[in-house]
């Protein structure tokens, strides 16, 4: 009996610590349209990814590799052997990510923010769809239920934003693609984290990305890199805190949590990046925004009792 309450107890602990990094790396997600604001006064779009993801190529490679050379590798079981199917599954995360990313950049082009950002906010949808039809996971009506509501706080959100904004239908088809592949890269990265370290995973993908952004950003922007500190701070809050923290921590949230409910917990990250922009450029929050984080909190509290919220090895 005493096992099984100090069981219990060890559950719970677990528990709360996951949570607890999972808001950490959502308040530094959430830090990156602020770093993105600052960076794109001098570079570009493409340009602003790339030093994102080369400086957390540079500084968690050199930790890594420095990590290794005296505690060992940092996989999380070594009892198999590497399959072609890890290799491949490591080459996917970082051509997918760069790939949403892209669609997304795309699809600014011919649609509004507003838009842009509520047709994202599909993603638990595409990835609870894609664990259903492709990893056989099944979902009970509490995670369903509450993943309902709160993706109908993000759309409470979404359609006021929405209001007098115009664009594309080619626009909306971009954005839908891009929540797409942000979901399958979600379920990738879920089924890597039974393999490797959250900081490996995120290395391939941030190593895969820039190589790909180089010949893109030379070809379309001016800069590579850029000039002033102002910048260098941005891109380095970006590459370290948004990417090194944020995606990181979210990458080893997906050892305990599954990757719906990590999709559907990011629904909060526009609540954040506000308030933050309302600490920071004074930036007003109305009644609305209010309203739909309690919504989307409601939902997400209501998921997270539900087995389906846990990772299943």
């Amino acid at each position: 009996m005493l096992e099984i309450k100090l069981a219990s107890q060890d559950n719970s602990s677990a528990k709360i610590v996951t949570f607890l990094t999972l808001c950490i790396a959502l308040i530094c997600i959430a830090f990156a349209p602020i770093f993105i604001r600052f960076s794109e006064i001098e570079l570009g779009a493409n340009g602003t990814v790339f030093n994102r993801l080369f400086i957390f190529v540079v500084v968690f490679g050199f930790m890594q590799t420095i990590t290794r050379r005296y505690n060992g590798p940092e996989e999380v079981t070594l009892t198999s052997p590497l399959t072609r199917k890890h290799w491949i599954l490591l080459l996917f995360v970082g051509v997918v990510s760069i790939i949403s990313l892209g669609l997304w950049a795309i699809s600014l082009e011919y649609t509004s923010v507003a838009k842009c950002m509520l047709l994202n906010n599909l993603t638990p949808i595409f990835t609870s769809l894609g664990a259903f039809l492709f990893l056989g996971k099944r979902f009970d009506a509490k995670f369903i239920i509450g993943m309902i509501i709160a993706l109908s706080g993000a759309v409470f959100l979404g359609l006021e934003d929405l209001q007098g904004s115009s664009g594309h239908l080619i626009g909306d088809f971009y954005a839908i693609l891009s929540a797409v592949f942000l979901g399958i890269y979600f379920l990738i990265v879920e089924q890597l984290r039974t393999r490797f370290s959250a900081t490996t995973i995120l290395l391939w993908r941030c190593g895969i990305g820039s190589c790909l952004l180089i010949p893109l950003v030379l070809l379309t922007e001016e800069k590579l890199f850029p000039n002033t500190w102002q910048t260098w701070l941005a891109v380095i809050g970006l590459g370290i805190i948004s990417e090194g923290l944020g995606q990181r921590l979210l990458a080893d949230c997906l050892d305990k949590l599954s990757s719906s409910f990590i999709a559907m917990f990011l629904l909060l990250e526009p609540i954040i990046s506000a308030m933050l922009a309302w600490v920071i450029f004074a930036e007003a929050l109305n009644s609305t925004t209010w309203m739909g984080f309690v919504i989307i909190l409601t939902g997400i509290y209501l998921a997270q009792l539900s087995h389906s919220a846990v990772h299943e090895s």
